[in-house]
């Protein structure tokens, strides 16, 4: 089969970086390949340069689409390749979509100035479109601005514009990353039959998957270019690479898997959080055409009747697609947000009873590691600020010297030198922040943790450092984890019971390896379905 996309000999360069090193790749016609690596080994970089969006970036060697050198192309005949020949899915949808115009308008400007088509025809074929990616209504969507669709229908929304004009090659750049595990099934499934549509109607769309979830590749790909450090240094089919890799960092990458870390509970633990018939309620926006419009105020329900307990040393993952509710449950148990109705006790006492001195010092006791470690720590704060700032808030009789010491103790615990307290938060990895975030929640010495989706935003193999790290501190102080989900398999690594939501609902419960080896809820069904 012949080479639709050849690059040759390519090199990146953001001024004296070396992004990229004497890149060679070939992608075949209808082939999906998929290029994996972590972050920061210019995999993104390489799909960016295919279409020179790489701004300053200097680029060197051949990129050959059809014969045709891109990186020699005018800047006419670029623009006439981009979202025609060859188009791309960003990553988050929500910044590479307009927010300040409809989805609707922005694929029919895609139609009317690559396919020539006028704009009432344009809008037709729109409403198709949106159709063929499985969004409901394509009529009403179609008016719809980005911030009024979902995760997923924004994705879809994506596809949709980069398929408008039938490209030959489409870049995917981590096109589920963001995505709930059914999401991203349907989102995977989606791709799978538009190119094989494409395939029955005689035009080969070849597909460049850029990605570091291993599961989503051996899914979907046929074929496999790793990358490490902007070298490309395996490439195999998929089959043979996932059973039989050879470069030592493909097996780091097929070995960082999420594996059980759960250390086990003891028998008498007592428990440390209850809820009982937890009701968390929010105010329903609406229009208001009238002044009775506005006298009234609907509500909804994001979490209803939830009922759970949590002993010392364990961890329970509540886990649910986007929307479920259980963010919603963790913040009610943070004392983050009212409840409408319902119990909620701490170390056997209710928490509702408690006076707001009291309630203040709870906050101690009940600490929260959130999903993003690149928006959640100060840039303008060092390290032993960021850390060290709960002592003071919670602890003002320490000294300096006392803060800077317990400081320097938790940052060892959670595997960072002494010599970080002077850093800023953009002088490490993502994985490095996201120990630092522990550390902050850590030093106040906790007996409960609330981990939002701990290492969602992380690579494979950090992800995995960072499981192991949280079961080494559990095991070593006794802390108890409400682990905040969406990811299965992170679920069965360290939880030891799962609680299940649906709809402001939990579902199902049950200890973790047997729920989801025999689901019984159609719901826990369906999530297991997509994981596998």
């Amino acid at each position: 089969m012949s080479s639709l996309l050849s690059l040759q000999n390519v090199s990146i360069r953001f001024g004296s970086k070396l992004a990229v090193d004497r890149f060679d790749l070939d992608i075949r016609h209808g082939e999906r390949l998929a290029l994996v690596g972590e972050s920061g080994s210019g995999k993104t970089v390489t799909g960016l340069s295919i279409l020179r969006l790489l701004g300053h970036a200097r680029t060197s060697g051949k990129i050959l689409f059809e014969g045709r050198d891109l990186l020699r192309a005018s800047e006419d005949e670029i623009h006439r390749v981009r979202g025609a020949d060859v188009a791309m899915i960003f990553q988050e949808p929500m910044s590479a979509l307009n927010p300040l115009y409809t989805i609707g308008s922005q694929i029919v400007e895609t139609l009317v100035l690559h396919e020539g088509l006028s704009s009432r025809a344009a809008h037709e074929k729109t409403i198709h479109l949106l159709a063929r990616t499985g969004i409901r209504e394509p009529e009403q969507r179609i008016d719809a601005y980005p911030h009024q669709l979902s995760g997923g229908q924004r994705q879809r929304a994506m596809i949709a514009m980069a398929l408008a004009c039938r490209p030959k090659l489409l870049i995917a750049d981590e096109p589920t990353t963001a995505l709930d595990m059914t999401i991203r099934s349907r989102i995977v499934r989606l791709l799978l039959e538009l190119q094989q549509a494409e395939a029955d109607e005689g035009r080969g769309m070849a597909i460049l998957l850029i990605t570091h979830d291993l599961h989503l590749v051996r899914r979907f790909a046929q074929r496999v270019a790793v990358m490490e450090r902007g070298r490309l240094v395996e490439t195999a089919d998929t089959e043979t690479l996932f059973s039989a890799p050879r470069h030592p960092y493909t097996i780091k990458l097929l070995d960082s898997i999420p594996r059980r870390q759960a250390p086990p509970v003891e028998g008498d633990a007592p428990i440390l959080v209850e809820t009982r018939g937890l009701r968390v309620e929010y105010a329903k926006p609406k229009r208001r055409s009238s002044v009775l419009d506005w006298l009234r105020t609907e509500r909804f329900a994001a979490v209803v009747g939830a009922d759970l307990s949590l002993r010392r040393g364990e961890t329970i993952g509540v886990v649910g697609e986007s929307g479920s509710g259980k963010s919603t449950l963790a913040q009610a148990i943070l004392g983050l947000v009212p409840t409408k109705s319902g119990e909620l006790d701490f170390e056997g006492a209710p928490v509702a009873a408690k006076s707001r001195r009291e309630k203040r010092a709870l906050h101690a006791k009940l600490q929260v590691v959130f999903q993003d470690p690149f928006g959640a720590l100060s840039p303008r704060l060092t390290v032993e600020q960021i850390v060290g700032e709960g002592l003071s808030l919670h602890f003002p009789e320490l000294g300096e010297a006392e803060r800077r010491k317990r400081t320097i103790e938790v940052l060892a615990d959670v595997g960072l030198p002494a010599s970080s307290l002077g850093c800023y938060p953009h002088e490490f990895s993502g994985g490095q922040r996201q120990r630092i975030a522990i550390a902050r929640a850590l030093v106040l010495s906790p007996r409960v943790l609330v981990l939002d989706e701990p290492t969602s935003a992380l690579d494979v193999s950090v992800q995995n450092q960072v499981l192991e790290l949280l079961a080494r501190l559990q095991q070593k102080y006794g802390l108890s984890y409400v682990l905040i989900t969406h990811d299965l398999a992170v679920a069965n690594a360290l939880a030891h019971r799962l609680y299940v939501m649906k709809d402001g609902e939990i579902v199902e419960t049950g200890e973790t390896r047997s729920l989801l080896s025999a689901p019984r809820h159609p719901y826990t069904q369906s999530l297991v379905q997509a994981s596998l």
